[in-house]
């Protein structure tokens, strides 16, 4: 090795040496642009410092001088690193935005515009500038490119759901507002399933929403059948029983708001609202809604609440009329239908015979008053010493007007 190293000239050792310098100056180039790439999003200053010659760095800089209340000093010193960066790197979009701003801030609300959409341009990833395409259109009160630019800004930050859904949803109210979003959500956009869910669960006016999903099925949108059973019991719960039965008819075509719904419990909805039958299994009780059937059985010693529709029914006389199979109790054992107000005045209640008699058709009838706009349909079993408990079957339950 040593005879190696001895037969090497100057020459030859000059030429190494400064191969390793160089070697050395990359390696640190290297490892400081790695750690100001790193640092750009917590660290500006600190990227800035490490890597000043980067356009993204300078930029990143420029930004974090105007993000909170800048002074006129700030956007001057901002505006310079925010052209140095461009310079460097004509594709810095955080340079454009935030020369965008600083025209904002100075009552350039022209240069602004031409900041932002040139820096929109570039790419479309730069939360700040979407918000402030937003902000301006609002302003100009150009609905339709506010709603263009809550879409591209959902599409490419669902993240922002958060803050913008709450906006749209309340800006709904207006009729203008409204049928932009309608036609943005006929777009089937990646965001509007979401929206629309969201819309269903919010402290917006239900009658709002309903407005909303209204126009939506007339655009041929299809809104989940969660979101319409949502709508459907927020207004319920608010008391807008006209504008609840609007909706649900609007939705369920051939419903009459003077029966119930689903005589033959085909329906099968997965999620059904309170205007739908709701199959109840509360406190040890077993039932289900399947086939053309509903199925109940419920353990000795328990009682309570097995399946309910909420009706609107007008003022009048209503006759309940239904089929079980395999009903057979001892008398006074068996579950009743109870037809309640709002509120919980009861009606009156219909017992259900055994099956054996009348070949397991039930009838009753129930008078509904004036001052009773809502009312709760509960078919109930009552606790029984029976050691199989109760079971048995429903295939048909309807209330009809008597003419």
């Amino acid at each position: 090795m040593r005879r190696y190293l001895a037969r090497r000239s100057p020459a030859e050792w000059a030429v190494r040496v400064a191969l390793a310098a160089v070697a050395a100056v990359l390696g640190y180039y290297g490892i400081t642009f790695s750690a100001a790439q790193a640092a750009r999003k917590t660290d500006p200053v600190l990227a800035y410092r490490l890597a000043p010659y980067d356009g993204r760095n300078t930029a990143a800089y420029a930004a974090s001088i105007v993000r909170n209340n800048p002074t006129l000093e700030d956007g001057r010193r901002a505006g310079d690193l925010a052209r140095r960066a461009l310079r460097q790197d004509p594709t810095a979009v955080a340079a454009l935005s935030t020369l965008g701003l600083i025209a904002d801030l100075r009552g350039d609300r022209a240069d602004a515009r031409r900041m932002f959409a040139s820096a929109q341009a570039l790419s479309r990833r730069s939360p700040s500038t979407q918000l402030w395409l937003i902000e301006d259109a609002v302003t100009r009160g150009s609905v339709r490119e506010a709603l263009r630019q809550y879409d591209i800004t959902l599409r490419v930050f669902p993240s922002l759901e958060g803050m913008l859904y709450p906006v749209l949803a309340s800006a709904s109210d207006d009729p203008e507002i409204r049928h932009e979003l309608v036609r943005t959500l006929a777009g089937k956009p990646m965001w509007g399933v979401n929206f629309i869910t969201f819309m269903a669960g919010s402290d917006s006016d239900p009658q709002v929403t309903a407005a909303l999903f209204v126009d939506l099925h007339r655009a041929g949108v299809a809104v989940p059948q969660a979101a319409v059973a949502g709508a459907v019991n927020a207004l319920i719960a608010a008391g807008h029983f006209d504008a609840a039965w609007s909706y649900y008819a609007a939705t369920h075509p051939g419903a009459d708001r003077r029966r119930s719904r689903d005589p033959r419990f085909l329906a099968q909805a997965e999620a059904p609202s309170q205007l739908d039958w709701i199959a109840l299994n509360d406190g040890g009780l077993t039932t289900s809604i399947q086939g053309g059937l509903f199925d109940f059985s419920v353990p000795a010693s328990v009682g309570g609440p097995l399946l309910q529709q909420i009706q609107l029914l007008p003022p009048g006389t209503y006759r309940l009329i239904g089929h079980s199979i395999g009903l057979d109790l001892p008398a006074g054992a068996s579950p009743y239908w109870m037809l309640s107000c709002r509120g919980g005045r009861e009606i009156g209640r219909i017992e259900m015979p055994n099956s054996s008699v009348a070949k397991g058709t039930f009838t009753g009838t129930f008078s509904v008053p004036a001052d009773c706009p809502s009312q709760l349909l509960l078919l109930n079993a009552r606790p029984t010493d029976a050691i199989s408990g109760i079971f048995g079957q429903i295939d048909r339950a309807e209330l009809v007007p008597v003419s």
